[in-house]
């Protein structure tokens, strides 16, 4: 199947740029040490892809995914096959003290990516996952960029989302928050981030569930009022390679709007997705009849479809990639607008971020209207939509 037909676009959104900055990109490639955290994630592994294909010193991917990281290996030599990298994974956290070690007895890198993220809205249903989703989103990447600063690295590039761009969810604001303390360590060590909407069929997405249920002739379901962008796995590589090496220090990367971006629903992906597999999508009226006929419908070519309003916590009405507060540069690249920061930040408040982060993990269980309250302080506007029904409530 063709993802870009599936989103509903015709051509690829970046290679008009890739082609006109290859020779500066494979000439900094070339001559670098890179180190992946979360490679072997979706985007991950589209960054690790685009790294190794343009021949790097050195290549080396963290990520706390022993399996992930086996499957990359084994796709890249499928299909890349082998080049004079030193080419190594490192099944660990980057919160730990194994990574620590590894920062430690290296030679260090040039470029340090950071692309591990907990990326669901749903991760905020609980205050335990939504304070792993704080360590890994904000704590952690001030510890690596930190580690990275402190053996020699000369860009650190750390991936956000549209999501922080006046966020309704605490991913979103997550993101948000972590790009205020980048602004701080951008004093001390380049940085630069991207922001960008959904990665097609990326693990865990939904469309990435279509594959899962299909595989398991289960129903599909999807809300058919809610319109995104979509980005392939290799533009998601693409984008953050190119803000990594091209990006100027703090600057965010994001693509632009234009014909060849557009807002598309997930129920229609849905049933481009069915007619590409030879099904034709039969809506059922509630999740109860989708799973009773599953049995029925499929050998007879039809599938099963529930298709419904969303009303799920965090769900942002329309996707942006920029406040009308950011300042930006629209002419540096074709298909790639830039978000231009000055190192603007609250110390303060960030360092009262970070304790009252540290007294609420300290107590022996946590209250999720505490944490929301303190994102509340980091940014006043955050206008967090919360309905009382989560993700996990739906097929």
């Amino acid at each position: 199947m063709n993802i870009l037909d599936l989103v509903g676009r015709d051509r690829p959104l970046f290679d008009s740029d890739i082609a006109r900055h290859d020779a500066q990109l494979r000439a900094v490639v070339g001559a670098s040490r890179f180190l992946v955290i979360g490679g072997a994630g979706s985007i991950g592994q589209a960054v690790v892809r685009e790294i190794f294909k343009r021949n790097p010193r050195a290549l080396h991917v963290v990520d706390i995914s022993e399996n992930n990281m086996v499957e990359l290996v084994r796709d890249i030599r499928s299909t890349l096959g082998y080049n004079d990298a030193d080419f190594r994974t490192f099944a660990i956290d980057c919160g730990s003290r194994e990574f620590g070690a590894l920062m430690a007895a290296g030679a260090g890198y040039d470029h340090v990516l950071n692309l591990s993220a907990l990326k669901h809205v749903r991760s905020e249903k609980d205050p335990f996952t939504l304070m792993r989703l704080i360590e890994v989103n904000i704590l952690n990447t001030i510890s690596t960029l930190q580690a990275a600063r402190d053996k020699g690295a000369a860009k650190y590039f750390c991936v956000s989302t549209d999501k922080a761009a006046n966020p309704v969810n605490m991913m979103g604001a997550s993101k948000r928050i972590m790009e205020m303390f980048l602004m701080r360590e951008s004093l001390h060590l380049p940085v630069s981030t991207a922001r960008f909407a959904n990665v097609a069929f990326s693990d865990g997405s939904l469309l990435h569930g279509f594959n899962q249920r299909f595989a398991k002739n289960q129903p599909i379901s999807a809300p058919n009022d809610v319109r995104r962008y979509f980005v392939t796995p290799q533009e998601s590589g693409e984008l953050c390679l190119m803000s990594c090496i091209l990006g100027g220090n703090r600057d965010i990367f994001f693509p632009k709007l234009s014909e060849a971006l557009n807002l598309t629903r997930f129920s229609d992906i849905a049933r481009r997705y069915l007619h590409a597999r030879g099904y034709a999508p039969y809506e059922c009226a509630t999740e109860d009849e989708a799973r009773a006929r599953a049995a029925e419908l499929i050998p007879a070519g039809k599938w099963p479809v529930y298709f419904f309003a969303s009303d799920t916590t965090g769900e942002k009405d329309f996707e942006e990639f920029f406040t009308g507060a950011e300042t930006l540069d629209m002419g540096r690249f074709g298909t790639v607008g830039v978000i231009l920061n000055a190192p603007e930040f609250d110390a303060t408040k960030l360092d009262r971020f970070l304790t009252e982060i540290a007294r609420i993990r300290a107590a022996p269980t946590w209250d999720k209207p505490e944490i929301v309250a303190l994102f509340n302080e980091m940014i006043p506007d955050f206008d967090h939509k919360e309905t009382g029904r989560y993700l996990d409530s739906r097929m």
